[in-house]
């Protein structure tokens, strides 16, 4: 399993990640310890989660399983300084989590630490921001998206008192690195920005959604990311199992994502099933498995740091691991930018 520096630190993250959205609604506990397992065996040390998971479907009263499940397994692991567990405080908008509250350095203290006891750590790798404190474009919110209605006012104020706070978490050795996730170009700046001015830690990572069919990611971010050294922690590279080609004509198999969301949060519509039909073609052009072909596309992108894949069986899993020794040649890569340039926003 190939390695990947995590921003400027001395942190190596493997560059396949085990997500865990599923575990505590499709996944029970023992089937979570077992993913978990079989990962670590197969060179995986990073480890995704969040106190919202799990999210198929999302409940309030299954809030926090995914970091309870971990915890569980963690607690029998002798090694624990070897494995990379990152978590993410949830933010502005959810119900669920402090009323929906904007995020301050006294939530992000208050989120970190409820986590840890989940999770029966002393600590977690990395901490992310699960969305901006003004809003975000993403989600397909992209094709309505209005920066006028947004509310920055304060963000420089907000920025410095995130920061400080994770400073101190640090300091406590509760938080080693800290990341943001479905943020933009300007949000990513102004963490920088404002950190650099107040002596204050920079992110590490951003974790926004990318896939073949999603790649928004490739211009302004990208540069942001390779000229930063902020990588991205890519979020569903299958399109929510899009990708795999298992709804190709009309079929959803029973218990899959779409059999709980028709359209996968936006991800499958008509223009979008054509362009994975195309890239099924290019697949089976050069005898590869889809799913492990849009795996390694995404590898192979220079502002990569990791990938994050989730299952819900251990076929899945396997699959979805072994993209890890899959190199993509000149050709397969060619005809990947050509149904790219035919369909480069199918969703």
């Amino acid at each position: 399993m190939k390695l990947n520096r995590l921003g400027k630190t001395d942190i190596q993250v493997s560059e396949i990640c085990l997500g865990s959205m599923t575990w505590g609604s499709q996944n029970s506990e023992s089937e979570a310890h077992q993913q978990l397992d079989y990962a670590v065996g197969e060179g995986v040390n990073f480890i995704d989660t969040a106190e919202m998971y799990p999210t198929t479907p999302r409940l309030s009263e299954t809030s926090g399983q995914s970091e309870k499940l971990i915890g569980s397994w963690l607690k029998s692991r002798p090694d624990r300084d070897k494995l990379i567990i990152a978590s993410k405080i949830t933010g502005e908008g959810n119900k669920h989590f402090r009323d929906g509250a904007r995020v301050t350095g006294a939530m992000i203290r208050e989120a970190l630490e409820e986590s840890l006891l989940r999770l029966q750590s002393d600590y977690v790798d990395l901490f992310q921001l699960h969305w901006p404190n003004r809003g975000s474009y993403h989600f397909r919110k992209y094709w309505t998206f209005d920066p006028t209605t947004l509310k920055p006012e304060n963000m420089e104020q907000e920025v410095a008192d995130i920061l400080g706070e994770i400073s101190r978490l640090q300091d406590e050795g509760k938080m080693r690195e800290f990341g943001l996730s479905n943020e933009s170009a300007w949000g990513v700046m102004k963490f920088l920005e404002v950190g650099s001015r107040n002596g204050l830690p920079r992110p590490v990572s951003i974790q926004n959604e990318y896939s073949l069919t999603c790649r928004i990611f490739d211009l302004d971010l990208a540069e942001i990311s390779v000229l930063e050294n902020i990588g991205l922690m890519a979020f569903s590279p299958l399109a929510a199992g899009g990708l795999t080609g298992k709804y190709l004509d009309g079929d959803i198999p029973e218990g899959s994502r779409r059999s709980m969301q028709p359209n996968l949060n936006g991800r499958y519509v008509p223009q979008t099933e054509k362009a994975i039909a195309l890239y099924g073609d290019v697949a089976k052009k050069h005898g590869l498995n889809l799913a492990q072909m849009a795996l390694e596309f995404c590898t192979t992108r220079p502002f990569m740091m990791s990938v994050i894949i989730g299952a819900t069986s251990m076929e899945q899993l396997k699959s979805n691991i072994a993209a890890k020794d899959l190199t993509l040649n000149e050709e397969v890569l060619a005809d990947i930018q050509q149904v790219y340039r035919d369909h480069p926003l199918p969703m």
